[in-house]
């Protein structure tokens, strides 16, 4: 699913459509299925005469710990997202209070791009932006970063040579 069309301008086309690379999230849903597989303990090796109540706080309890440990940060992740149009980059985060970033092609002066041993393994890196503005953006996690980084580079070249 990409940005809808009516977030973009007329024929503004999108170049990429993308959410932080899913390693962002693996730890929280690693934990969550923790969680689950100590309830699925819990109740198995529950002595019977404290079924059915004991079980029903295990789950509960279970249920109320995988909000903050696993649901709202996939929720965040799923509600993230870095669309990068032949205009701009947009940024788009939260799930009830919404917020959004835009930053016109124009306006960024240099593209780099930084990524860890770890990155390297997941395929993934921070993309970073150098703007008029003091200190440089940092978009974490970018799936395919180098890919997104010629691209970028690309785009930025055809417009300095477009307005020589």
């Amino acid at each position: 699913m990409g940005l809808p069309r009516r977030f973009l301008g007329e024929n503004e086309n999108v170049v990429f459509h993308m959410r932080t690379h899913w390693k962002r999230i693996f730890g929280h849903v690693l934990l969550g299925l923790l969680i689950i597989a100590a309830a699925v303990a819990g109740t198995i090796f529950m002595p019977a005469e404290a079924q059915p109540i004991a079980s029903y706080i295990i789950w509960g309890i279970a249920v109320i710990a995988l909000f903050p440990a696993t649901i709202s940060p996939l929720l965040k992740w799923l509600s993230s997202t870095f669309t990068i149009t032949d205009r701009r980059i947009i940024t788009r985060t939260g799930i009830l209070h919404k917020k959004g970033h835009d930053i016109p092609l124009g306006r960024i002066s240099n593209v780099s791009y930084e990524h860890s041993m770890w990155d390297r393994i997941f395929g993934c890196g921070t993309l970073i932006l150098q703007t008029s503005a003091d200190e440089p953006l940092h978009l974490d996690d970018i799936p395919r970063v180098e890919r997104v980084h010629v691209q970028m580079t690309e785009m930025l070249f055809v417009m300095d040579q477009n307005d020589h």
